[in-house]
C-alpha cells in the first residue's frame, strides 16, 4: 500500500508515539498551513523559526474598546460572527468608589460598550487572547500531539488531528480556547500565522485606530514591541501559573484578572 507522506507520518505517530514522530507531524501539518492559505512557496521552516521570535505588547492605556479588533479577527479567522466564541476579546473593567469591579464584555465587545455606569470613578478596557505560552499547559494535555508550539514560539492546532476533547480547552489559564462551533476542533488566537509567516501584521494589530496592539519580533531589536519590552516595565496576566506568557501589557491595572 502506498501512503501520502502525512499519511506516512499520522501512521509513525500511530504506532512509535513519542516526540519525535508528534515532531515530524507537526512540522508538516506547520506548512500545510501556512500553504493552504496563501503562501507562494514552502518556506524552510528550521531556519524561519531560528531567525523569528514572535511577541505582542498590548498598551492598555491606548484601547478605546471599539471592538474592531475582535471583528477582524473573526472575519480574517473564520470565525462565525453570530456565535459567542472569540479568538480575541475586549473586557471593560469598571471601578465603584467602594473598591468594588465590574468586569463585563458584551459580545466579546465586538460591538463596542455602552456608557459608563453610574457610580464608577474610573473604566478601562482590557484585550485579551492566546498568550502564546513558553510553557504551555495546552501542548502538554493534548492526547494526540494535535496542540503544538512551532520553533518561532506560536501555539497552533492541527485541526486534522484534533478530536475535540476539550482537554486543552480546561487545560487554558486565561480562557482563550473554544471548541469550533462548525468544525467541533479546538480553536485559538494563532496571532494569524498565516499572514505573519508571510510578512504581514495579525488582524487585530492591523485594524487598532490608536495602535495599542504591538506585534514584534525579539530577535530584531528594532522592532516596536522589542524597544518595548527593552526600555518600558510590562506585565503578564496570571504570572504565579509559570507559563511564561508572550502577550505583555503596558499599564495593567493590579486589578486585572
Amino acid at each position: 500500500m502506498k501512503y501520502s507522506r502525512r499519511q506516512f507520518l499520522v501512521r509513525g505517530a500511530q504506532v512509535i508515539g513519542g516526540s519525535l514522530a508528534a515532531s515530524l507531524l507537526a512540522r508538516f501539518s506547520l506548512a500545510e498551513t501556512a500553504l493552504a492559505q496563501g503562501s507562494q512557496e514552502k518556506p524552510n521552516w528550521p531556519l524561519y523559526w531560528q531567525e523569528h521570535a514572535w511577541v505582542l505588547v498590548v498598551d492598555v492605556g491606548r484601547c478605546l474598546g471599539c471592538g474592531r479588533c475582535v471583528r477582524a479577527c473573526k472575519e480574517e479567522n473564520g470565525v462565525p460572527l453570530d456565535r459567542e466564541v472569540y479568538r480575541t476579546w475586549v473586557e471593560r473593567y469598571g471601578i465603584r468608589a467602594d473598591g468594588q469591579v465590574t468586569v463585563t464584555s458584551p459580545e466579546g465587545g465586538l460591538e463596542g460598550f455602552p456608557p459608563p455606569r453610574d457610580g464608577e470613578i474610573r473604566a478601562f478596557f482590557v484585550p485579551k487572547l492566546c498568550n502564546q505560552c513558553a510553557k504551555p499547559p495546552c501542548v502538554k494535555v493534548c492526547p494526540v500531539a494535535a496542540t503544538y508550539r512551532t520553533g518561532d514560539g506560536v501555539i497552533l492546532v492541527d485541526q486534522q488531528r484534533c478530536i475535540g476533547c476539550r482537554y486543552c480547552i480546561q487545560a487554558c489559564p486565561y480562557g482563550a480556547r473554544f471548541l469550533h462551533p462548525v468544525l467541533s476542533v479546538a480553536d485559538k488566537c494563532t496571532w494569524c500565522y498565516h499572514r505573519i509567516v508571510k510578512g504581514l501584521l495579525p488582524a487585530c494589530v492591523q485594524v487598532c485606530p490608536t495602535g495599542a496592539r504591538i506585534f514584534g519580533d525579539l530577535k530584531k531589536p528594532e522592532s516596536p514591541a522589542a524597544r518595548i519590552l527593552a526600555t518600558q516595565p510590562t506585565s503578564v496576566l496570571k504570572p504565579a501559573m509559570g507559563t511564561e506568557p508572550m502577550v505583555h501589557y503596558l499599564g495593567l491595572d493590579g486589578v486585572v484578572i
